[in-house]
């Protein structure tokens, strides 16, 4: 097949990045060729032979919302202009004013909006005003982009349903879970020197964008002040513009939490505590909560973090209030008060991880890509011919 991917970015060190990353090498291994519209590819990519990276420049011109709709328009004309050269034309969420075969999902402005924990208001400030007006735009060109694509590929069952609440029927859709590096996050031994980490005590990790508030960091503080002294908390994470050093300050947790800054090696990291929590209160499918349960990590997490439908009771704990800091509290005392607990959980969350490596979510997509493939084909047969084909 002749498949061209647009997107922002092609890279193994960005979240829908590595997404996009890994179907092309899975197409590239498959025998297909591949054309990648988007501003930035990984240079090993661009090498191959039967890649072709046509690169959209990004705006210059103010404001995210003004660059992304610039890109949309660059990239809806060149597609319109080379469709014909195209088996399949893979979009991701809202990216090009073309139509598309398959659209993968990633995130849905209106599910944000609706979630209950948007934090913008519309007269509050500029910045509110502009935040809210980026997001009502992103979902009127979310529901156009779903509306003109075959298949919508959401990378879980939550953006799934936050797809179906736009009006986008459940036979277009194809749930497909984002991929996790199985051979990379593995685990090992512990590194706690190496990340200016005690060796005593039960170590919880905590990984994100600690300028986001929903994230919710700000509950596993609370939380933590409810558990026993020995346990202790690793945040990794950009500091610069953060609130949260601050807070644990004022919590008195100056001694128990530990904040890394950006980690570059995230698997050594894991391997060097006892447990991953991530109680986000909006995710529609977070690689790092992957990456803890391949690492072998017990996880606890809550429902309105995407993801959490991948965990059984047996390889994690999922918590239906993202802002119950008690009930945060009590699972964390659960798994530091019982090893043997807390190692059952931890070798389940590896077997699951098994069943979501990038390789098999590749294969996934390929399939998609076949699948529609075979339809258009169908439809472009004469009359009679795919029926007279059948005859023996």
């Amino acid at each position: 097949m002749r498949i061209l991917i647009v997107t922002h970015v092609v890279r193994k060190n960005d979240g829908q990045g590595r997404v996009n990353y890994e179907i092309v090498q899975a197409a590239l291994a498959a025998g297909h060729s591949v054309t990648l519209l988007a501003a930035e590819a990984a240079p090993e990519l661009v090498a191959h032979p039967r890649v072709r990276f046509v690169q959209i420049a990004r705006s210059r011109l103010p404001s995210r919302l003004v660059q992304y709709q610039m890109f949309a328009w660059r990239c809806g004309a060149w597609i319109r202009a080379h469709r014909g050269e195209f088996d399949i034309v893979h979009v991701n969420g809202f990216i090009a004013w073309a139509r598309a075969d398959v659209n993968a999902a990633h995130f849905v402005h209106d599910g944000w909006y609706r979630c209950g924990f948007y934090p913008f208001r519309l007269l509050r400030s500029f910045y509110h005003a502009y935040q809210v007006i980026y997001t009502l735009l992103n979902i009127g060109c979310e529901k156009w982009a779903f509306r003109h694509a075959e298949v919508i590929v959401p990378v879980s069952q939550k953006v799934a349903s936050e797809v179906g609440a736009l009006g986008i029927g459940a036979k277009r859709m194809e749930v497909i879970h984002n991929g996790v590096d199985v051979g990379e996050f593995t685990p090992g031994a512990p590194e706690r020197a190496r990340f200016g980490l005690p060796q005593a005590p039960f170590m919880l990790l905590f990984a994100g964008d600690l300028r986001m508030s929903r994230k919710n960091l700000d509950t596993v503080l609370h939380a933590l002040v409810h558990t026993p002294a020995n346990v202790h908390l690793a945040v990794a994470g950009i500091l610069h513009n953060s609130p949260y050093p601050a807070l644990v300050q004022a919590l008195g947790l100056s001694d128990r939490v530990h904040f890394t800054d950006m980690v570059m090696d995230m698997p050594a990291l894991m391997r060097s505590v006892d447990a991953f929590v991530f109680p986000s209160r909006y995710e529609p499918m977070g690689l790092v909560l992957l990456e803890a349960l391949s690492a072998g990590l017990p996880v606890i997490t809550v429902r309105t973090a995407g993801g959490a439908e991948v965990i059984t009771s047996g390889s994690g704990i999922v918590l239906d209030d993202p802002n119950d800091a008690s009930a945060l509290a009590a699972a964390v005392v659960r798994l530091a008060s019982d090893p043997d607990y807390a190692r059952c959980l931890g070798e389940t969350a590896r077997r699951v991880a098994a069943t979501l490596s990038w390789q098999a979510m590749a294969e996934r997509y390929l399939n998609v890509y076949e699948q529609v493939h075979a339809r258009r084909h169908a439809r472009e047969l004469p009359a009679g011919c795919a029926t007279a084909s059948v005859k023996p």
